[in-house]
């Protein structure tokens, strides 16, 4: 699974690998540096109980893999505006392949169901968006990955050592070998992407062959993701929630993936489905969204889009598996129009506005070009302050109003 990191470009591509590439040489440390941190890694895994057989063979050639560390930097989910994320990720390929996929494995979605609660449109769609059903899997050797986060990457060296650790665990249980063991540039494996930690404790065994192999097995893959998903929340026969309409007038500062309450509140609101009938799934607590915005779609959530989150912290990337997971069951593709005259900030635009929300004493926190939740309410409050819907969208038209053009 991905690292959250939001973090996008402007400027000519191969001016930001040059720039890019002279600022990592720059910093390296001296080969016997490397060594040492390689080292230092070695011993850690020994103290975690890892063989010194198991340590010999992982760290005897490792070399670093400098651009696993620039990776986050261009993650899809973070760098895309929603709209296009959302149209790569339900494209007519994926509906296509999704359905036979369906289609070719119907008994082990059934079980699947049976055993973990989780439907097989919401499977497949993980499936899909995490290695293209199985074909892309990322082919870094993940220790590798791994040992260069930990000793070049300083804001993902304690993510990666544990990580690492985690990984070294795998291997010597014999679920998979050092030679096979790939994955991403940050240490996702197999065909749900399971970064390590998370198949320690939530792997299985579906074929029941003594090994939890997600890599070749695809009922040991889904059923590892159903598994998840089931503790991280999932509720049988819940939707993940659904697209509505707004009342022209209504108040954005309410609107969060992190407030759910009693529908009844929602509908004081005049929030109705985008068919214009009541709040569906009355007796959940729903959340509302609108990723882009008040010109743009909104969305009622149930609490199994936070289930969904636990995969992946994005907004885009959790709305994408719910849309294609609804597309695949025969819905109908959202209705709203996106905002495409109002596009998403580059990360250094970002961090402008941070810097411009400290300035007006909105906003307390580090300028890191991350539009979380604490920078979206100092939005909400400047927007409310300047006239301007506060839905705490950070667009091309909120930079235009703080700079004053």
């Amino acid at each position: 699974m991905s690292v959250q990191n939001i973090i996008c470009k402007k400027r000519p591509f191969s001016m930001v690998i040059a720039t890019t590439a002279i600022s990592l040489l720059a910093s390296l440390p001296a080969h016997a540096s490397f060594q040492s941190c390689v080292a230092g890694l070695s011993n850690a895994a020994k103290t975690y109980g890892i063989s010194s057989q198991v340590r010999s063979q992982a760290f005897a050639l490792v070399q670093p893999k400098l651009d696993a560390a620039k990776k986050a930097k261009s993650q899809p989910e973070f760098v895309k505006p929603i709209w296009q994320y959302l149209d790569s990720a339900v494209s007519p390929y994926r509906l296509k392949i999704g359905r036979e996929k369906l289609q070719q494995h119907a008994p082990l979605f059934e079980a699947l169901e049976v055993i973990y609660g989780v439907n097989r449109h919401v499977l497949t769609a993980v499936w899909g968006m995490e290695s293209s059903f199985g074909s892309f899997q990322g082919k870094r050797n993940v220790i590798q990955s791994l040992v260069t986060l930990a000793c070049y990457d300083q804001k993902r060296s304690k993510y990666a050592r544990k990580q690492l650790n985690a990984a070294l665990k795998i291997i010597q249980r014999g679920d998979i070998s050092l030679q096979k063991m790939e994955g991403s540039w940050a240490g996702a494996m197999g065909q749900t992407q399971f970064i390590p930690t998370t198949y320690d404790a939530y792997a299985v065994d579906f074929d029941g062959d003594g090994k939890r192999n997600i890599w070749q097995t695809e009922a040991d893959a889904l059923g590892s993701a159903a598994n998840y998903l089931r503790i991280s929340g999932w509720t049988p026969q819940l939707p993940w929630g659904y697209e509505v309409k707004l009342p022209s007038g209504f108040n954005y500062s309410v609107v969060s993936r992190d407030s759910y309450r009693p529908a009844s509140y929602w509908e004081k609101l005049g929030v109705k489905q985008i068919n214009g009938k009541r709040l569906a799934y009355r007796d959940h607590e729903l959340a509302l969204i609108a990723p882009a915005g008040a010109t743009g779609p909104a969305f009622i959530l149930t609490k199994n889009f936070k289930a969904i989150l636990r995969y992946n912290r994005s907004t885009a990337y959790a709305l994408s598996i719910g849309h294609l997971a609804d597309r695949l069951a025969g819905h109908a593709p959202f209705v709203a129009a996106w905002p495409t005259d109002n596009g998403p900030l580059t990360f250094s635009q970002r961090k402008m506005i941070q810097e411009g929300l400290k300035r007006a004493g909105l906003y307390s926190g580090k300028i890191d070009g991350i539009i979380g939740s604490g920078t979206q309410a100092a939005i909400k409050q400047y927007q409310a302050r300047n006239g301007m819907q506060p839905d705490g969208y950070a667009g091309q038209k909120l930079l235009k109003k703080m700079s004053g053009s």
